[in-house]
């Protein structure tokens, strides 16, 4: 709050008086006042930082860079969790059911009620784990969103809470066992319910205190370790119950005592506000902001958790480029969903709702992109080949707020030192509840306090185009005979600076003035900590995040395991793994299936039970007795391998059907987005009875039967336009795509049975380019525009990378991107309407070059046949409208076999020998550039592909008919 008379909190009630308005120009006094820092609540106002979700395969990806890149896998865990000042205190895993609901399917701890609970088929009980290896204090806590069919038959009687207390409990042993720590904190009740259980959340917590049966063989605990296992069973917390937006639980709590005294933590998503129904004494009014003060009829505080937000969405270092600021100006790292929304997320619910703790879904992005809410995160982790990982400048923001301050949780005897949040210090005044919008220039600011009253931070967001000073007066506080206060700093770059030059570092160090205050103006779209800690000299301050590192196209041997780009394959995967050694798990090493819960290498599960048998072989175990009725992205099971950059190539694999009661299997290629089988662009289907669909997308294109068997082996074959489909190595289908998807990944699929799949293989085509070299996004600096765009990032769709897009209908408006290779793509969804002008090296090539109807993620243009070189590609609108979301590039180095070009050299004797004096000055040079592009080609050129010559040969054609002869005539 502002000035102490105008701000006060009425501690009685637990409610907050509203502050007096600011003009803009006013400067914002903030009193921290010793008084009002309450060392009693250990609590509602304790400090606990941030936490990561993991779910819904998110995860997924993490523990093959685990396995393949162990070096900066544990560099990352270092980042998140380790330190002196942790960014991330807490794991929350959210039990998954094989079933999709959201981004992917995580596995079934227990599949069946005989089934063992495994819980390392989780990626998130593992993560937690490691992450307990650098910081021992680590809550975790779990809760559900569907259940395994065996659960759901009984809970749809209404006779189900055994079962779900038995999956419950099986797993949280299994984790303790495998692991050797108890979670912290249970929701039992349903993710995102709206109508919380109320009478299963006092079931389960008194369950759970009088269980005494821990001897059972199925737990596997030692007799020696029983009473251990007893108590730390019996000390698990309730969390209830992650509403997301409506706001029940608070009022139950205040209005059931046996509720009250059964949940610790108060948790719900994707709102930063309180309610405010009813009387102001009611329980229904600010109900969170009562239970964190402990302001309430009985007296003492709860936790109260936002267990549930997003990130900043795309890249921090590509959103800067936008233009959705005053005027056409970029905002900075900030702006809507930006990673100062995020900054302003965070105080704005604790200032209206009080509530101490963030948990980002996810914080760690390890899943392929293209699935449903892409690009939502701090950390991504999506290629654990080349070990790439991208660092967003949102954790630099992030850090202003937990490294200016010791956060977690407090202990029993309130002798840790964690910070508490002071209510009367603390404000909000930007608008929106979710995507909030700081762009009023309103204040926005958070204290948090040394229980001790030695030091305090204040962290202020201005996600505003104008700067804003603010005047800290500290009262009561015992500050020592040095008062200095330090002001650290993050927001983008200045003209002529490197990219990170203004991220997390000191700008000053100021003591106050003979009024008693601090005085700093702020920045506009920036984050400012003004802390009374000695941070100056600590170099885990000052530490910079990690570089992100080259990130390499999946290509490797024979075997999957090793980088080689001069074989004929891919990729290959045979699921024995026997290259590879065993994995460190926690603090022990395992072997690598066991380690992972014998899921497959680079397999992101869509829907499904997906894991390798005894036998080495890959099976999709989801049969009828397990499908599930209740997930929220309704697919048949299928899982997605491999690189979005891989283009020209034949995958193939054995699929088998040992489930007697029938079966299906599906190989598609070329996936960028989606979560079915039928979002590879190029499926083939089929079943034990011989019978095969082969389809693009989910439209059938060809259809027909061969001789029933156990087992076929499938393979799809996409070279340029030309996609061919082989059962038993015979081909059955050819399609030539007049509007062909050109790149993507690998997909498996089945029915609802048992399903097995071996002996994977992603070869390359001779003379064809096998994938791009690169990609560059649309809001890339290397990209360069001139006329009127609108750069939005903002909003953005998932499908568009990075939620980023730069759109034009503004005849000539140009876009220029510099590369080295062959050729490259213009990829958006656009509706065609866009005709070109295209330049190469500063020469037109190509005059009015049409465009195609694309969806998202696919390419409208596409240039190939380049000399393989360095060149600058410019593009300009001669009409319609046109939407850029990325480049790909392709190199001519990753072109092997022959090249076939007797169509270039049918071009050239088609055109003959014309004089250039023949035509018009204005029609001659397109032509004659084609000409000497199709001539230097004739006979090969490095870098030269199939594709390459096709284009040739067509702009010769084409460049040929444009020709006008002097006098007017058309060629």
């Amino acid at each position: 709050m502002s000035l102490a008379a105008t701000a006060a909190v009425t501690l009685a009630t637990g409610l907050i008086a509203v502050p007096v308005g600011h003009a803009a120009d006013d400067p914002v006094d903030v009193v921290v006042d010793g008084n009002d820092v309450r060392a009693d609540n250990v609590n509602g106002l304790t400090y606990k930082g941030l936490g990561v979700l993991s779910c819904n395969s998110t995860s997924n990806l993490l523990m093959d860079y685990k396995a393949e890149q162990p070096g900066r896998y544990w560099q990352l865990i270092r980042v998140l969790f380790g330190g002196e000042n942790p960014l991330v205190n807490h794991v929350k895993v959210e039990m998954g059911s094989d079933t999709n609901t959201s981004t992917g399917a995580d596995p079934a701890t227990m599949r069946t009620a005989d089934e063992l609970a495994d819980a390392a088929r989780s990626p998130g009980f593992q993560l937690a784990a490691d992450a307990k290896t650098v910081n021992p204090k680590l809550k975790v806590s779990i809760l559900r969103w569907e259940m395994p069919r065996w659960v759901q038959l009984e809970w749809n009687k209404g006779t189900g809470k055994d079962e779900m207390y038995r999956w419950y409990k099986e797993t949280l042993l299994d984790v303790y066992q495998k692991y050797g720590y108890m979670v912290d904190y249970v929701n039992p009740d349903k993710n995102e319910t709206r109508s919380p259980d109320v009478s299963f959340v006092k079931w389960y917590k008194n369950t759970v205190v009088n269980d005494t049966e821990f001897a059972d063989e199925r737990y596997g605990i030692p007799a020696a370790e029983r009473g251990a296992v007893a108590d730390a069973y019996h000390r698990i917390k309730i969390v209830a119950s992650d509403e997301n937006n409506t706001l029940n639980m608070g009022p139950a709590m205040l209005s059931d005592a046996d509720l009250f005294g059964i949940v610790d933590a108060a948790g719900y998503h994707y709102t930063t506000e309180d309610r405010r129904d009813g009387a102001a004494d009611s329980d229904t009014y600010l109900p969170y902001t009562k239970l964190a003060t402990g302001d309430n009829k009985y007296g003492q505080d709860k936790e109260v958790w936002y267990s549930e937000g997003t990130a900043s969405f795309g890249y921090t270092d590509y959103r800067v480029n936008n233009t959705e600021g005053p005027n056409g100006a970029s905002t900075g790292i900030g702006g809507v969903q930006s990673a100062l929304d995020v900054a302003n997320r965070l105080v704005k619910s604790y200032a209206n709702s009080k509530r101490t703790h963030y948990i980002f879904q996810p914080a760690i992005g390890s899943f392929y992109e293209g699935a449903q809410y892409s690009h939502k995160e701090l950390v991504s982790a999506r290629d654990p080949w080349s070990g790439y990982l991208h660092y967003d400048a949102a954790l630099y923001v992030m850090q202003q707020f937990t490294q200016f301050a010791k956060t977690g949780w407090e202990n029993e005897t309130n002798t840790a030192g964690i910070w508490r949040t002071v209510p009367e210090a603390s404000r909000s005044g930007v608008s929106g509840t979710e995507n909030v919008d700081g762009s009023n220039g309103a204040p926005s600011y958070m204290t948090l306090a040394d229980p001790a009253k030695k030091d305090f931070s204040t962290v202020v967001v201005n996600d505003s185009d104008r700067s804003r000073t603010y005047r800290i007066k500290a009262e009561n506080l015992r500050l020592g005979s040095d008062p200095t206060m330090e002001v650290w700093e993050t927001r983008a770059a200045d003209t002529g600076q490197r990219y990170d030059a203004n991220f997390k570092h000191l700008v000053e160090e100021t003591r106050p003035d003979t009024d008693g205050f601090y005085t700093y103006t702020v920045k506009p779209r920036s984050i400012t900590t003004l802390t009374t800690l000695d941070k100056s000299a600590d170099a885990a301050t000052h530490q910079r995040l990690p570089k992100s590192g080259k990130r390499a196209v999946l290509d490797t041997d024979a075997n999957g395991k090793r980088s080689n780009t001069r074989d004929g394959y891919l990729y290959a995967d045979d699921f024995g793994y026997e290259e590879e050694g065993k994995v460190r798990v926690g603090r022990t090493f395992q072997p690598y299936l066991a380690s992972r819960g014998n899921q497959p290498r680079y397999m992101v599960d869509q829907t499904g039970a997906w894991e390798v048998g005894g036998d080495g072989v890959l099976y999709q175990y989801m049969d009828q007795s397990m499908k599930d009725t209740a997930a929220w992205n309704r697919n048949t099971p299928n899982t997605t391998v491999g690189d979005f950059r891989w283009e020209n190539y034949k995958a193939s694999v054995d699929v088998s059907f040992p489930d007697r009661d029938g079966g299906l299997a599906a190989l598609g290629v070329r996936q960028q987005k989606g979560m079915a089988i039928s979002d590879a662009a190029y499926n083939l289907r089929i079943g034990p009875d011989g019978a095969w669909t082969f389809h693009e997308y989910g439209t059938a294109i060809a259809q027909g039967t061969v001789a029933a068997a156990d087992g076929y082996r499938l393979a799809v074959e996409a070279k340029g336009a030309k996609v061919t489909a082989f059962v038993d190595g015979r081909a059955v289908a050819a399609y030539q795509d007049p509007t062909p998807q050109t790149e993507g990944r690998v997909k498996l699929g089945s029915g609802f049975h048992k399903t097995g799949f071996d002996n994977l293989k992603v070869e390359t085509i001779g003379g064809y380019t096998p994938y791009a070299a690169a990609q560059l996004d649309n809001m890339d600096s290397a990209v360069s525009y001139e006329g009127t765009w609108s750069r939005k990032a903002a909003l953005g769709d998932a499908m568009d990378w990075y939620r980023s897009t730069s759109t034009s209908t503004t005849a000539g408006a140009s876009f220029t991107v510099p590369f080295r290779g062959t050729g490259v793509d213009v990829i958006g969804g656009n509706d065609g309407s866009a005709v070109l002008d295209v330049y190469v090296d500063g020469e037109l090539i190509v005059p009015n070059a049409k465009t195609a109807a694309t969806d998202k993620r696919l390419a409208t243009y596409t240039l190939r046949g380049l000399p393989d070189g360095r060149h600058e590609v410019r593009f300009v609108l001669k009409s319609g409208k046109l939407v850029l979301d990325a480049l790909t590039t392709v190199s001519g180095r990753d072109v092997d076999g022959a090249v076939d070009t007797a169509p270039i050299r049918r071009a050239l004797t088609d055109v003959g020998s014309p004089e250039p004096g023949d035509y018009t000055d204005a029609s001659w040079p397109v032509f004659a550039r084609a000409l000497a592009a199709a001539k230097a080609a004739e006979d090969g050129q490095r870098g030269l592909d199939t594709v390459g010559v096709e284009q040739i040969t067509a702009r010769l054609g084409a460049a040929y008919d444009q020709l006008v002869r002097r006098g007017g005539s058309a060629q």
